[in-house]
């Protein structure tokens, strides 16, 4: 037999990318500008934000309203909408590039319960620039942030919410907080007196000790402890009356 007549199965097409990725029964697009080989292999084994979904699976409770300080890719919040059913969760994000994918998340979950909002609080209200990067994900309020070399597109003005009167205006029960090292300026500026609980996740190698304490001092002063029991190295959890 001769090589023109040897019979070979043609090669298969290569398999097309799933539309979504699943984790803890979310659907999330996979969209590869967001979704990388590592975050999605964290995804698909449970281990993303692990301590964090452990404090909330634990601590959040279907009547609660929650105020969430740094929506990331809207996971957190569309956990709390599907597994803890909760009855409103005010999202906000800092990087106008994630609220396009933040929504499209809720949107292939169902979830309406979840208000997003594109800005940060502080101590008075006003605008600040966020610098776009051309790695997104990089994107931030700083300018020259260590140890980041994705290069600016463009810079954004983003909303600056007034603290004081946004606590008061959603008066949340809950909080849950990941804002990257912003935790020691931001929560000392507000009035957490409507909170029953919290799940923050600390940043010390930026905001070091004394960062850290003042992140305790403005839970502790609005009648929140310290509650080991859910608190998980950096991820730490704070509740009134235990």
């Amino acid at each position: 037999m001769n090589d023109s007549q040897i019979q070979t199965p043609d090669s298969p097409a290569p398999l097309a990318a799933p539309e979504f990725i699943r984790s803890r029964g979310i659907r999330l697009p996979n969209d590869p500008r967001i979704i990388d080989q590592k975050r999605r292999r964290a995804l698909r084994q449970g281990n993303y934000e692990r301590r964090e979904v452990e404090a909330v699976k634990a601590m959040v409770r279907p009547d609660d309203v929650v105020i969430e300080l740094g929506a990331g890719m809207g996971y957190m919040s569309t956990f709390m909408a599907k597994n803890r059913k909760v009855g409103e969760v005010h999202a906000f994000e800092a990087n106008p590039a994630m609220i396009p994918y933040i929504q499209s998340v809720h949107a292939a979950n169902d979830v309406t319960n979840v208000q997003l909002h594109n800005a940060i609080l502080g101590p008075r209200k006003g605008t600040a620039k966020f610098y776009v990067r051309e790695n997104f994900l990089a994107s931030s309020l700083e300018e020259d942030p260590k140890g980041v070399n994705s290069p600016v597109t463009h810079i954004e003005e983003i909303e600056v919410r007034n603290i004081k009167a946004t606590f008061k205006d959603i008066s949340p029960s809950f909080l849950v907080c990941d804002i990257e090292g912003a935790e020691a300026d931001v929560l000392p500026n507000a009035d957490l007196s409507s909170l029953r609980g919290a799940v923050i996740e600390l940043h010390p190698q930026w905001i070091g000790q004394k960062g850290v304490q003042a992140v305790f001092t403005a839970l502790q002063d609005a009648g929140l402890t310290f509650f080991p029991k859910t608190s998980n190295k950096k991820v730490v959890t704070f509740l009134k009356g235990w």
